[in-house]
């Protein structure tokens, strides 16, 4: 698979010519050393995208030739991981693994027992991991949310599944139907998610699912309730 890079002014003409200069140009330049004649993609995070040809490498810039341009839909299922916020190191690859798993929306929780602090640069990290995994489009990463906060997203979501270990019922009996819009899924901090904010969340009309027999990290638990609820719903 090509290259992917990321520019605000996409250049979606065919034969038009492009200055790329931003610092994924610099990158590509020095560390990536790409030379006339690549053939690469430019994308602009909300779906659309031009494969383009390198015709003039430059120190800090590269002049490219857009060869086709399209526009990629978004699946009819969007998915809006809450994660409780862990270490700061452990954060990150939070937000990378769903980023690569393919989420729309991921939303960093101030839960009751989270240690990890919320940053502007999960972002920068989404983005990154966007192009790492080839994806054309950039999940949004909201602010710190609350735990009320989290209730009211329940209540416009038409399926929110909270894992906790003490649940009862299996991941695969509580989604019932494959036509859902608006996904969310929760998951808690290393601590665990407290009986009031269970509470809570079952109030505003989540489901709570087991996720196995193993408890994973918090940090790995997104990515695998993205995998598993997005075969049940047929997304992938």
């Amino acid at each position: 698979m090509l290259t992917l890079f990321f520019v605000e002014d996409l250049p979606i003409q065919i034969g038009q010519i492009y200055e790329f200069d931003n610092e994924d140009a610099q990158h590509a330049v020095r560390v990536l050393r790409m030379s006339a004649g690549e053939i690469f993609m430019l994308a602009d995070g909300t779906g659309a995208w031009s494969q383009v040809k390198a015709f003039a490498v430059k120190k800090k810039s590269i002049e490219v030739e857009v060869m086709m341009s399209g526009f990629q839909e978004a699946l009819p299922t969007t998915i809006t991981v809450v994660q409780a916020l862990p270490k700061s190191d452990r954060s990150k690859e939070a937000i990378e693994l769903l980023t690569e798993a393919g989420v729309d929306r991921i939303v960093p929780w101030a839960a009751a027992r989270s240690i990890g602090k919320g940053s502007d640069k999960f972002a920068v990290t989404a983005r990154e991991a966007s192009k790492q995994s080839r994806r054309l489009r950039i999940p949004e990463v909201t602010d710190v949310a609350t735990t009320e906060q989290i209730c009211e997203a329940i209540k416009l979501s038409d399926l929110a599944l909270v894992f906790h270990e003490s649940a009862a019922v299996k991941l695969s009996d509580c989604v019932s139907s494959h036509n859902v819009a608006h996904l969310l899924i929760i998951i808690g901090p290393e601590g665990g998610i407290t009986q009031s904010e269970l509470d809570a969340f079952t109030s505003a009309g989540a489901k709570v699912a087991l996720m196995g027999r193993p408890i994973l990290r918090s940090a790995h638990a997104g990515i695998a309730a993205v995998a598993a609820v997005s075969a049940l719903l047929k997304v992938w």
